[in-house]
């Protein structure tokens, strides 16, 4: 008789891992597209793009860490606080966590090295490794085998525990909904937009190489002789336009013609008109696929919110608190292992300036709810119980 039923200890192994690995397993895969590429074009050519992923980073990286015990108790010294503090000679901690989310928002992947970790020993420095130099190559269990990492032919490699996957390599990647191993960028998203604000701040240069006025024509119409100007006539006035009278530091220097030639200036279109508009929409478009509000970012019409500090508290709340957490969390977990102790690293948001106005209100909503005891007050804030906190307090309106 057939046992359609798995065995107890077949049970942990996922049944489709072997099937992500059959037809490439052992071999390096490279990332799918170039991350210097979208480097070049995304993050320093593109103003909006680039505001876009340092005013995130710099705002995850600024947000403080809480380190907490196996009993919920915050530990306020700790080797790996102060690892987080000191990653490496060449970074402190704000500068390697921007770092570390720069490269999430333009590669959609972060892999960080622990230095010195041991069976007993945790790690004593961490680095931030470029994405595209990565390369994953992929297990027969639906895991890394193993880690490579290039550089001028030169390869680090690093295993993968095909059990528990624990490795040296932390791989942190964004969701993609077609590809096993490697992450989407979010700079991707937004890489048609960025195509199209690139296209129109290039147009605008050359408008303004060009006097920051639109082209006009030569026209040669003279009252006797040939109505044509010889090859030598054509190639003379195409050099002196050239010259004299293009570039903007030749703006507004008068057109000297010979008899028969006239200029006509050509006036921008309607379609032109709307098409400079379209950098506007551009801008807005990348800021939308990084979830930043475009107002913050100096985007002209984009008054989406009815101030300034609504369009920051929703940049923190929709943006910045989730994937603070994200990384946060999953960064947690993997040191905590490391240092084979139950902790958890999370961020503290009581600590963030511009959440001020709404945790207020959270607080004065729990303080007026009269059917929760303390402990469910304190619980609601994220604090631990008291030992004779289970009771109902008044309020102090009833008790007068």
């Amino acid at each position: 008789m057939l046992n359609f039923f798995p065995k107890k200890h077949d049970s942990k192994a996922s049944r489709t891992g072997p099937l992500l690995a059959w037809h490439n397993l052992g071999q390096p895969q490279w990332t799918p597209r170039r991350y210097d590429q979208l480097a070049e074009q995304g993050y320093r050519k593109n103003v909006v793009a680039h505001r876009c992923i340092s005013l995130i980073a710099q705002l995850v990286a600024s947000i403080p860490l809480t380190l907490y015990d196996k009993e919920k108790q915050e530990i306020e010294a700790h080797e790996l606080l102060s690892l987080l503090h000191k990653p490496n000679p060449q970074h402190d901690g704000k500068a390697f966590l921007e770092k570390l989310t720069a490269h999430y928002l333009i590669a959609g992947n972060v892999y960080i090295e622990a230095v010195g970790a041991q069976d007993h020993f945790p790690p004593r420095e961490l680095y931030c490794l470029r994405p595209d130099r990565m390369k994953i190559v992929p297990g027969p269990r639906g895991l890394p085998l193993a880690y490579e990492y290039s550089v001028n032919n030169q390869i680090a490699r690093w295993g993968v525990d095909q059990i528990n996957g624990r490795s040296d390599i932390l791989h942190l990647k964004n969701f993609h909904p077609t590809d096993d191993w490697y992450g989407l960028a979010p700079l991707e998203a937004a890489l048609l937009a960025i195509d199209q604000h690139n296209a129109a701040s290039q147009w605008n240069m050359a408008m303004l190489n060009n006097g920051a006025r639109p082209s006009g024509a030569l026209v040669y119409a003279p009252k006797e002789g040939p109505g044509t100007l010889t090859e030598d006539q054509v190639q003379r006035l195409k050099n002196e336009l050239e010259e004299n009278y293009q570039s903007s530091r030749n703006t507004g220097r008068p057109l000297l013609l010979e008899g028969g030639l006239d200029w006509k200036p050509l006036s921008l279109s309607p379609q032109e008109m709307d098409w400079l508009k379209g950098r506007d929409m551009a801008s807005r478009d990348i800021a939308l696929a990084f979830g930043v509000p475009p107002q913050l970012i100096g985007v002209p019409d984009a008054q989406t919110y009815a101030n300034y500090q609504e369009a920051r508290l929703a940049l923190y709340e929709d943006t910045i608190l989730p994937l603070a957490y994200r990384l946060m969390g999953a960064l947690g977990a993997w040191l905590t292992d490391l240092f084979h102790e139950e902790l958890t690293l999370t961020i503290d948001a009581d600590a963030i300036a511009a959440l001020t106005a709404r945790r207020d209100t959270l607080w004065e909503k729990l303080r007026r709810a009269d059917f929760l005891t303390l402990n469910e007050k304190r619980a609601a804030l994220g604090y631990s119980a008291l030992p004779e906190g289970d009771q109902i307090m008044p309020h102090a309106a009833d008790k007068n």
